[in-house]
Protein backbone atom coordinates (compact mmCIF):
# COMPACT_ATOMS: atom_id res chain seq x y z
CA UNK A 1 0.00 0.00 0.00
CA UNK A 2 1.48 3.31 -1.04
CA UNK A 3 1.71 6.26 1.41
CA UNK A 4 -0.61 8.27 -0.94
CA UNK A 5 -3.10 5.67 -0.83
CA UNK A 6 -2.74 5.39 3.01
CA UNK A 7 -2.88 9.05 3.06
CA UNK A 8 -6.11 9.45 1.11
CA UNK A 9 -8.02 6.34 3.22
CA UNK A 10 -6.92 8.58 6.55
CA UNK A 11 -8.49 11.40 5.06
CA UNK A 12 -11.42 9.61 3.77
CA UNK A 13 -11.50 8.04 7.07
CA UNK A 14 -11.36 11.52 9.28
CA UNK A 15 -13.86 13.32 7.57
CA UNK A 16 -16.36 10.57 7.65
CA UNK A 17 -16.27 10.35 11.24
CA UNK A 18 -16.30 14.29 11.29
CA UNK A 19 -19.52 13.62 9.32
CA UNK A 20 -20.93 10.43 11.01
CA UNK A 21 -20.45 12.61 14.64
CA UNK A 22 -22.03 16.18 13.27
CA UNK A 23 -24.62 14.76 11.20
CA UNK A 24 -25.11 11.34 13.09
CA UNK A 25 -25.11 10.06 9.63
CA UNK A 26 -23.55 6.29 8.61
CA UNK A 27 -20.08 6.64 7.48
CA UNK A 28 -20.57 5.04 4.48
CA UNK A 29 -22.33 7.48 2.95
CA UNK A 30 -19.15 9.14 2.16
CA UNK A 31 -16.64 6.23 2.59
CA UNK A 32 -18.12 4.40 -0.31
CA UNK A 33 -17.72 7.21 -2.77
CA UNK A 34 -14.48 8.15 -1.48
CA UNK A 35 -13.40 5.10 -2.07
CA UNK A 36 -14.56 4.90 -5.63
CA UNK A 37 -13.36 8.26 -6.37
CA UNK A 38 -10.13 8.98 -4.97
CA UNK A 39 -8.95 5.53 -3.87
CA UNK A 40 -9.49 3.21 -6.89
CA UNK A 41 -11.77 0.73 -5.44
CA UNK A 42 -14.49 -0.80 -7.63
CA UNK A 43 -18.11 -0.26 -6.18
CA UNK A 44 -18.30 -3.63 -4.56
CA UNK A 45 -14.92 -3.63 -2.82
CA UNK A 46 -15.66 0.17 -1.73
CA UNK A 47 -18.81 -1.18 -0.50
CA UNK A 48 -17.58 -4.41 1.29
CA UNK A 49 -14.67 -2.05 2.58
CA UNK A 50 -17.35 0.42 3.75
CA UNK A 51 -18.80 -2.32 5.58
CA UNK A 52 -15.62 -3.74 7.30
CA UNK A 53 -15.37 0.26 8.75
CA UNK A 54 -18.61 -0.13 10.21
CA UNK A 55 -18.38 -3.62 11.96
CA UNK A 56 -16.12 -2.48 15.39
CA UNK A 57 -18.37 -0.18 17.30
CA UNK A 58 -18.83 2.68 15.29
CA UNK A 59 -18.88 6.05 16.97
CA UNK A 60 -18.20 4.72 20.35
CA UNK A 61 -17.04 8.16 21.33
CA UNK A 62 -19.63 10.12 19.73
CA UNK A 63 -21.74 7.82 21.12
CA UNK A 64 -21.19 8.05 24.72
CA UNK A 65 -20.86 12.42 24.33
CA UNK A 66 -24.93 11.91 22.93
CA UNK A 67 -25.71 9.70 25.78
CA UNK A 68 -24.12 12.44 27.76
CA UNK A 69 -26.53 15.02 26.79
CA UNK A 70 -29.46 12.72 26.79
CA UNK A 71 -29.77 12.33 23.14
CA UNK A 72 -29.50 8.44 22.79
CA UNK A 73 -32.42 5.83 22.76
CA UNK A 74 -30.96 2.30 23.16
CA UNK A 75 -33.96 0.53 23.10
CA UNK A 76 -34.24 2.34 19.25
CA UNK A 77 -30.71 1.84 18.42
CA UNK A 78 -31.03 -1.98 19.00
CA UNK A 79 -33.92 -2.68 17.43
CA UNK A 80 -33.01 -0.69 14.29
CA UNK A 81 -29.45 -2.74 14.74
CA UNK A 82 -31.13 -6.01 14.70
CA UNK A 83 -33.22 -5.25 11.90
CA UNK A 84 -30.18 -3.85 10.05
CA UNK A 85 -28.39 -7.64 10.39
CA UNK A 86 -30.79 -9.03 7.84
CA UNK A 87 -31.47 -5.92 5.67
CA UNK A 88 -27.32 -5.59 5.40
CA UNK A 89 -27.61 -9.48 4.68
CA UNK A 90 -30.46 -8.77 1.96
CA UNK A 91 -28.46 -6.05 0.53
CA UNK A 92 -25.61 -7.81 -0.19
CA UNK A 93 -27.32 -10.69 -1.91
CA UNK A 94 -28.90 -7.87 -4.06
CA UNK A 95 -25.57 -5.91 -4.97
CA UNK A 96 -23.44 -8.86 -6.36
CA UNK A 97 -26.64 -9.04 -9.01
CA UNK A 98 -25.55 -5.31 -9.92
CA UNK A 99 -22.55 -4.05 -11.85
CA UNK A 100 -20.62 -1.81 -10.61
CA UNK A 101 -22.24 1.19 -12.83
CA UNK A 102 -25.84 0.28 -11.68
CA UNK A 103 -24.54 0.40 -8.11
CA UNK A 104 -23.18 3.90 -8.38
CA UNK A 105 -26.24 4.88 -10.41
CA UNK A 106 -28.53 3.51 -7.30
CA UNK A 107 -27.07 5.45 -4.76
CA UNK A 108 -26.17 8.61 -6.52
CA UNK A 109 -30.06 8.41 -7.09
CA UNK A 110 -30.43 7.41 -3.43
CA UNK A 111 -28.66 9.84 -2.01
CA UNK A 112 -29.55 12.88 -4.38
CA UNK A 113 -33.32 11.95 -3.12
CA UNK A 114 -32.33 11.78 0.31
CA UNK A 115 -30.55 15.61 -0.21
CA UNK A 116 -33.95 16.93 -1.36
CA UNK A 117 -36.11 15.58 1.07
CA UNK A 118 -33.63 17.29 3.83
CA UNK A 119 -33.43 20.23 1.84
CA UNK A 120 -37.42 20.42 1.83
CA UNK A 121 -38.27 19.49 5.25
CA UNK A 122 -35.55 22.29 6.52
CA UNK A 123 -37.24 25.01 4.49
CA UNK A 124 -40.20 23.98 5.55
CA UNK A 125 -39.31 24.25 9.62
CA UNK A 126 -37.65 27.80 8.71
CA UNK A 127 -40.67 29.70 7.43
Amino acid sequence: MSLMLIIILLCIGAISGIASGVFGIGGGVLIVPGLTLFAGFSQHLANGTSLAVLLPPIGVAAVIEYYRAGDVDFRAAALIAVSMILGAWLGARIAHFASGAHLRLGFGIFVMFLGIFLVVDAVRELT
